[in-house]
């Protein structure tokens, strides 16, 4: 099979793009008809355009210009410009694909120490790998080294340079996407997001080829499925054709089962649908292959929050609080009472930790099994297989799932770490995410779930780390299927960090709150204040809903 190439790319787009000697510009496309009010326009398709070296440039003024032109790979997406500042001995072979790193720009110093030699030091915030994968790193000082050389006509060119590019914080923002590769989950049932970064121009050929000769990210390999086998490879070219990726692939795929070609083509509709592409046409030698996308299960969170008050268990909606047949009524009875819960996507089981601390796993049908007394238990989490996991705060390692009364140690279980305050499995089963300490600094790591071939879990794989939070986290919630939120509280204020897996966070000032939950619905982010008053987030603004809420409960998605 052929290499498995990485490919960069972008974060966001900005409408208006102004830089100091570069301009953005439409890479290609006709005149066509406006699109009606309120219909979402896609991600528009920017390409910078970078000055190319001036006559008469010193070697400092050649490499500042060659970083720059960093920010403009050009409609071929192969830095053309940037090409430009390298002597002919090294232009072809500078590999700029190779990583990004990620600085900031007021911090970049160069130095001339010699004739012909020029050193940039940086700020590195972030680096991205030859594979797309996104690494945020705490403002490393880092220096990178060139060598430059006279050629015939007296103009300096660098001779020696690293592969790989930098981009200020800015510019990466404007210059590379965020896209997400989708595989299938170990019941192939839910499609999992691994994100990447890839620069915004081919976007279309760069995804298929991280998706069909490319893997998932090492952190989640084992976790997931991929239905494109080895055997199976794609031509770099993917045109677009009607708003529909035409995508070729090797002679291999026509042994392939319709089963399996119908999971391909779930993968590759949904990955291209991450940058704006309609759908997919898989052909081989231009002849189609006949596939339809498979159905798969829902993770989101939509309507009310699910909560607990002195009228009961259910979802609240103004001063109506519904109720879930069965849960609800176990839920009301319970001694001691609930200080958090997490209902599963059916609705039909629930991970409670009580008031005295201990782990219960409560169904429907009104069995109240106490599953785990250890003291210290953080808040219990439920996946997508039944499975209630929880773990005692002191004891970060000791992660234990129960199925009735089945009780499963996790070997492989946040090594290294001293403390952890919050666990919460993804809603698809695939990844646990974690607020832990290690070496006195917390940050959110996540690892994947590896599952035996009942789906029971047996290890984590090797965690990463996602970011640092403030000095005290309290709780994680899983908002949506690629961002956690994390409350996290210090003597001034609350504070909400969005973290994206396998991208940058945001942070806002919240309300004084105890606990948070997540939701794909118009308000992201909900939260219960110590005094019962429950809180959610609409944009950037935080309104406050309800009082006397006594517990808020987190829902790993919706029936169906």
């Amino acid at each position: 099979m052929s290499a498995r190439r990485g490919i960069l790319s972008s974060i966001l787009v900005v409408a208006a793009l102004v830089l100091s000697a570069c301009a953005g510009l439409p890479t290609g496309g006709p005149v066509n008809e406006g699109r009606e009010a309120g219909t979402d326009a896609g991600t528009p398709d920017f390409s910078f355009v970078p000055d190319r070296p001036q006559p008469g440039s010193s070697p400092e003024q050649i490499v500042e210009g060659f970083i720059r032109a960093g920010s403009g790979p050009g409609p071929g997406a192969d830095w053309e410009t940037a090409r430009l500042f390298l002597a002919p001995s090294i232009r072809e072979t500078w590999l700029p694909e190779a990583s990004v790193t990620v600085d900031l720009l007021g911090d970049r110093q160069y130095a001339a120490p010699t004739t012909g030699a020029v050193s940039l030091s940086l700020v590195s915030v972030a680096t991205i790998d030859a594979a797309g994968s996104y690494e945020p790193s705490d403002a490393v000082e880092t220096t990178l080294g060139f060598e430059l050389a006279q050629q015939d006509d007296g103009e300096w060119r660098i001779t020696e340079a690293p592969d790989g590019i930098v981009l200020d914080r800015d510019n990466f923002a404007r210059v590379f996407h965020r896209y997400s590769l989708m595989y299938f989950d170990p019941t192939w049932q839910y499609l999992v997001p691994d994100v990447r970064w890839f620069a915004a121009t081919n976007s279309a050929a760069r995804i298929t080829a991280a998706l069909v000769d490319g893997s998932p990210s090492s952190w989640l390999a084992e976790s997931v499925l991929n239905a494109f086998p080895e055997s199976v490879e794609a031509q770099p070219s993917v045109p677009i054709e009607s708003g529909i990726a035409q995508v070729q692939l090797s002679a291999n795929a026509l042994n392939l089962d319709q089963a399996t070609l119908n999971r391909m083509q779930t993968q590759l509709t949904a990955s291209l649908a991450t940058a704006s592409v309609a759908g997919a046409q898989m052909s081989v030698a231009s002849a189609p292959l006949t596939a339809e996308p498979v159905s798969t299960r829902s993770t989101r969170v939509t309507g009310p929050p699910l909560v607990e008050t002195t009228d009961g268990f259910g979802f609240l909606s103004g001063d109506e609080l519904t109720p879930i047949a069965g849960l609800s009524d176990t839920m009301t009875s319970l001694a001691p009472r609930p200080v958090s819960i997490q209902v599963s996507a059916q609705r039909d089981l629930a991970a409670v930790r009580l008031a005295d601390g201990s782990v219960a796993r409560v169904t429907a049908d009104g069995d109240v099994t106490i599953v785990d007394a250890r003291p210290g238990l953080v808040d219990p989490s439920v996946d997508a297989q039944g499975f209630v996991w929880s773990v005692p705060r002191d004891r970060p390692t000791d992660v234990e799932v129960f199925s009735g009364t089945d009780r499963l140690l996790v070997a492989a279980a946040w090594p290294g770490a001293t403390q952890i305050t919050a666990m919460a499995v993804s809603r698809d089963g695939t990844r646990v995410a974690a607020l832990v300490q290690s070496g006195g600094t917390p940050s959110v790591w996540i690892a994947g779930i590896v599952r035996d071939a009942e789906n029971q879990p047996l290890r984590l794989g090797a965690p990463i780390v996602l970011g640092a939070v403030a000095e005290t986290g309290t709780g994680i919630a899983w908002v949506d299927d690629t961002t956690v939120a994390v409350l996290s509280v210090t003597p001034e204020n609350s504070m909400v960090t969005e973290q994206l897996v396998g991208g940058p966070s945001t942070s806002t000032d919240a309300p004084g709150a105890v606990a948070i939950a997540g939701a794909t619905s118009v308000s992201t982010v909900r939260l219960r204040a110590d005094d019962g008053s429950l809180y959610v987030k609409r944009g950037s603004n935080w309104a406050r809903t309800a009082i006397g809420i006594l517990v808020l409960s987190t829902q790993q998605g919706s029936p169906g």
